[in-house]
């Protein structure tokens, strides 16, 4: 049994020495875009309404995708806010709930024009669309007209990935199960998301990746080095959360509860581990292949893309409130974490 009241976390942003860059409208952005989903959310608490604004998705897109237009920004930060909305609401969902509610948003991305319930192996969709329907088709109309074909298809065959991963997620939940570590990787790598946030950085450049480009093994292990690193060290940064409310998908929490590491061992290894994907995607950019000047260039700013996601989520972890309340300043400081007790 764990009897740890405190743990320290590792210095991730000293070890990342990319330039952290934010977006020239980034501020005027994230108001209109975090304003546009408290306006489109009757149903959310003063509690839910407080915890949306003291997310700040909007400042992590400006962050992560600082060359976007700024249109094109704000359809990125409408996205964000969604994307930890859905996740918000997925909490506590039972699988069938899960099941309804991936097939209203896939609906949406399919066909953005208007809402068409289908029926397909005995599955009928609600006769009336659901507000995460209304809200995808809301910014997915908007992206539509700027998003290569390739990117739009990218992004609609990663939303299916994340939603099948939240479906086992929310299995493993119901059913009281942990995960092996490498399990729990394997799925993680889509129930964060991450992969349909890569597929933004095409639209947010205006590029359209060849897909000879986008599935070459030096790109898809870029993209996964970022997806790792962004979710590891997440995993870390709402750790004490997490355990608050006795959520397991985490990975301090696997290696304590099947590892038998101590608190402060789990949050060092995996530390570790971040570091270790940081020099692995610093290693693969050096060994990408040349495709001509024109597609070079795409791939150099795309991988300029992935870079910004990884310098710009480490330090926004600080500055949302989601995970040190408003005290992020002081712990990317000291870097000290006292565990919250748990919720009765």
């Amino acid at each position: 049994m764990n009897s740890a009241t405190s743990f320290v976390l590792p210095d991730l942003v000293s070890h990342c020495a990319y330039q952290h860059i934010y977006h020239r409208d980034g501020d005027v952005v994230a108001q209109e875009s975090v304003d546009w989903l408290d306006s489109s959310c009757p149903d959310l608490s003063p509690k839910q309404r407080k915890a949306l604004r003291g997310l700040k998705a909007g400042e992590l897109t400006a962050y992560c995708y600082h060359t976007a237009p700024t249109d094109r920004l704000r359809v990125i930060s409408d996205f964000m806010n969604y994307l930890f909305h859905l996740d918000n609401i997925s909490d506590g969902m039972m699988t069938r709930d899960t099941e309804v509610l991936s097939d209203v948003v896939m609906n949406a991305l399919w066909f953005n024009k208007v809402y068409r319930p289908t029926e397909t192996a005995g599955k009928v969709q609600p006769s009336e669309e659901l507000n995460a329907g209304k809200l995808a088709r809301d910014f997915w109309a908007r992206a539509i007209p700027g998003a290569g074909p390739g990117t739009q298809a990218r992004f609609k065959e990663t939303f299916e990935l994340f939603f099948e991963a939240v479906n086992i997620q929310t299995k493993q939940r119901d059913t009281g199960c942990i995960p092996d570590l490498e399990s729990y990787i394997a799925l993680r790598r889509d129930t964060s998301g991450c992969k349909l946030c890569w597929a933004l950085i095409e639209y947010g450049l205006d590029i359209d990746l060849p897909d000879f480009v986008a599935e070459h093994p030096i790109i898809m292990a870029l993209n996964q080095s970022t997806n790792d690193l962004v979710t590891w060290s997440n995993d870390i940064f709402s750790y004490n959360v997490e355990q608050s409310r006795g959520d397991t998908h985490n990975m301090i929490a696997i290696l304590i509860q099947n590892y038998d590491h101590t608190l402060q061992n789990a949050i060092d290894y995996v530390g570790e581990l971040c570091r270790l994907t940081i020099d692995a995607f610093q290693r693969d950019r050096k060994s990408l292949p040349s495709w001509g000047p024109e597609i070079d260039d795409m791939v150099r700013r795309y991988v300029q893309g992935l870079e910004a996601w990884i310098v710009g989520s480490l330090h926004w972890s600080f500055m949302t409130e989601r995970y040190f309340g408003k005290f992020g300043a002081e712990v990317k400081k000291n870097r000290f974490v006292a565990l919250l007790p748990l919720r009765a």
